[in-house]
């Protein structure tokens, strides 16, 4: 139906003659209704073609760092931040832009601030934090570059490994393999650590967050520099308490640790969200200690030692006629030793194609 239609329904109706008061002739009445529905769906599609309208000219914010070298500003707001200024792009949508020299100024880096004291916060009272605050990791300002892009080692993940807490993970790599600043912000700590770290890098970024990166075999970058998110701030090595090379990795906010594995996708190289809604539920209750990376050696010689004692472990499979008795005879020990490391007991019954471990 359209507007011709309607205007010769209307004419019909208007030419059958009726009487004033009274509801149009029976022969009319489709034809009213008819001129109803589609009075109604002009109405809609009116509707719709405004709201779509609406929606068109409305500025949309550009919230990754999408590529715009083939639009034209059109203007430059302020938004009421000093560090931030509005472009208007000439497609209508529109980003934020980072005043750098005003940023690397702000509180954030003032507040807690050491370039020697690795754990600056221990004056901020746990109870006082928030139960949850939300972070911003990426938007049309910030950044992201993956530290070390790779596997993380089985035994170097986030979190309790025997007797301690792990407070970060562990990224095997080459020695002198780059490592990427994760996100931009100001250098607080630049120096060889003795407590284990090694050669130790801290980032704060603008966010609240600081990145440690350790056992770097070099240091790029010194203490108050200003560096972006991508940027090298160091080579990979195995300085410090270390078994071996590989870039150890802590997340934290006001010094308590969490898992990085919340915010990124090492395999990958990818940030997981854009905003991390961060938990008091998710920090380590140790995580104001720092890393213990003597027990962390103590760990990785205890998995030595595992993998020795599993590669040197035994196993018989059963054969028809065998017995624990004929076993113990046939491999030089006893049924109470055979028993013990299989867990099982001397009147058991052992069947033909069981796995016995025999040493």
């Amino acid at each position: 139906m359209n507007r011709v239609i309607l205007s010769f329904l209307f004419a019909v109706v208007l030419t059958t003659p009726t009487v004033h008061g009274q509801a149009p002739a029976p022969e009319n009445e489709p034809l009213v209704a008819e001129v109803g529905k589609v009075e109604a769906e002009i109405d809609a599609h009116a509707a719709d073609s405004i709201a779509a309208l609406r929606l068109r000219l409305q500025r949309k914010q550009i919230l990754s760092n999408a590529d715009t070298n083939d639009l034209t500003i059109i203007d430059t707001l302020d938004s009421g931040n000093a560090a931030l200024r509005v472009i208007l792009y000439s497609n209508n949508t529109w980003k934020y832009i980072l005043d750098r020299e005003v940023a690397k100024d702000s509180t954030i880096f003032e507040k807690y601030w050491s370039t020697t004291t690795l754990f600056p916060y221990r004056e901020v009272d746990m109870d006082e934090l928030p139960q949850s605050v939300v972070i911003t990791l990426l938007d049309s300002v910030t950044s992201y570059h993956c530290p070390y892009q790779g596997s993380i080692h089985p035994n170097g993940k986030f979190g309790p490994r025997r007797r301690r807490q792990h407070q970060g993970i562990d990224l095997p790599l080459k020695t002198g393999d780059p490592i990427y600043a994760t996100f931009s912000g100001r250098v607080r700590i630049s120096q060889y650590n003795y407590g284990g770290y090694g050669n130790l890098v801290i980032i704060r970024h603008d966010n609240g967050l600081e990145t440690y990166y350790g056992h770097l075999a070099e240091r790029l970058v010194e203490t108050n520099q200003w560096v972006e998110a991508g940027q090298i701030i160091g080579l990979g090595g195995s300085t410090g308490r270390s078994t071996g090379p590989h870039l150890h990795f802590e997340t934290r906010y006001y010094g308590h640790s969490f898992d990085p594995e919340r915010l990124i996708d090492f395999k990958n190289g990818i940030l997981c969200r854009e905003t991390f809604l961060l938990k008091k539920s998710f920090f380590s209750i140790y995580s104001n200690a720092g890393q213990d990376f003597d027990d962390e050696i103590a760990n990785e010689e205890m998995d030595k030692k595992e993998v020795v004692e599993q590669a040197a472990r035994r196993y018989h499979t059963i054969r028809k006629g065998e017995t624990l008795s004929t076993l113990a005879h046939k491999y030089g020990t006893t049924v109470s030793n055979l028993c013990r490391l299989n867990g099982i007991k001397e009147a058991d019954v052992i069947r033909f194609g069981q796995q016995i471990r025999i040493k």
